[in-house]
């Protein structure tokens, strides 16, 4: 599950540009969507994508932007809820501090967390993941970050 922060009111060509790159179909999750395992879920920029079950994936719209700038939060709080110390949360790009709660409460669940090492200042999304609350389990580059989800996936690593 993919969310990335875009113009709301903007087309969206999400979807076509992680598929020119992913070996898995990438898809624009529905309401109730039943999730299937080797799919990327992404949600459209108006809609916040969250898991309401183990294997349920759900859109909240929000035209009021109620969650504006906290659609990372809401999903990682919502992997938490169903998958607990079977997730991981990876924070890469974005100004704020979006995702920081979500990714601390991945920790807090046992989960794996990894954050791309930031660039200089101003810390944006990845430097306030690492300094809001708690310890962050991978920092690093996009290839360590790859090689950590890799190994996990495989089981060659232990989550937290």
């Amino acid at each position: 599950m993919i969310v990335l922060h875009r113009p709301w009111t903007s087309l969206s060509r999400l979807r076509e540009v992680l598929q020119r790159s992913s070996r898995m179909s990438v898809v624009i999750a529905v309401q109730g969507e039943r999730l299937q395992p080797g799919r990327v879920y992404i949600g459209e920029p108006a809609s916040h994508l969250t898991l309401i079950s183990r294997t349920e994936g759900t859109v909240t719209p929000d035209p009021d932007r109620m969650y504006g700038n906290r659609t990372v939060d809401l999903l990682f709080k919502s992997l938490v809820a169903f998958g607990g110390m079977r997730i991981m949360g990876i924070v890469l790009e974005g100004s704020l501090d979006d995702g920081s709660r979500g990714l601390a409460a991945i920790h807090d669940a046992g989960g794996l967390t990894m954050v791309i090492t930031p660039n200089g200042p101003p810390a944006g999304m990845p430097g306030n993941a690492i300094s809001y609350d708690g310890p962050v389990d991978v920092i690093g580059d996009i290839k360590t970050i790859a090689q950590a989800v890799e190994d996990t996936v495989s089981g060659r690593r232990r989550s937290s």
